[in-house]
């Protein structure tokens, strides 16, 4: 489950993807090139095509970022009716990094989704750098680990969430969404990484516009997981 920092100073604003007007469009297309290079526009077209909502915050009129998400109910493998929260692209402009936003971002967008509340949930993204894994490489139930197979199990449920996310080619051995042939882009943005985190996107080609799929249960994991 994403938690949030205290924003206080932006404004927030959260919309259908469906309704987004093309003025809208263009200035996440900017934002998007400004946080990444070779930023790739068709990825992020597909992202609002799935996803279905997009939260923007502001700080002095200036868009500081958009995040993606959605949330639903979906029968997945021996799992009927399980609520799950899908984060998607977020991009926060440098200046207003590191001041909690990109938790803020999919928290909301997560939220309109609309997905009751359970017990249980599964919280699942899509990464190419570890620095965005950490948060789930801390849950104890994440999928995938280093140098661990996922169980038959794991393997079908993350298929079912692959497919969620229209992911055309999965790899459910090794969790990796197989890219277009093109980079999804380069983050700008500098970050110390340690090589043991890089174990998990052994198979990540970054270059092809591959991602990792990550999943993790909130509070704990259903039996047998």
């Amino acid at each position: 489950m994403i938690t949030e920092r205290d924003v206080t100073g932006f404004e927030f604003k959260t919309v259908a993807t469906d309704s987004l007007s093309a003025a809208e469009r263009e200035s996440m297309r900017r934002l998007f090139d400004a946080c990444y290079r070779e930023a790739n526009h068709e990825h992020l077209e597909k992202s609002l095509a799935r996803l279905r909502f997009v939260t923007y915050a502001w700080q002095d009129e200036q868009l500081a970022g958009f995040g993606i998400g959605d949330s639903l109910v979906s029968d997945l493998p021996r799992l009927p009716q399980t609520s799950v929260t899908l984060g998607g692209l977020c991009c926060v402009l440098p200046d207003f990094r590191r001041r909690g936003l990109f938790s803020a971002l999919e928290v909301r967008s997560i939220a309109a989704g609309g997905a009751p509340l359970q017990e249980r949930a599964l919280s699942v993204g899509r990464m190419a750098h570890p620095g965005a894994f950490r948060l789930m490489a801390r849950n104890a139930t994440v999928v995938p680990k280093p140098g661990v197979t996922p169980t038959p199990w794991q393997q079908e449920v993350g298929q079912a969430i692959a497919d969620i996310y229209g992911v055309e080619n999965f790899d459910p051995e090794t969790f990796v969404c197989v890219g277009s042939g093109k980079p999804i882009g380069y983050p700008v943005i500098e970050l110390e990484t340690k090589e043991e985190e890089w174990e998990v996107f052994r198979h990540v080609d970054r270059a092809r516009g591959d991602a990792l799929l990550g999943i993790f249960w909130n509070p704990d994991a259903p039996e047998g997981w």
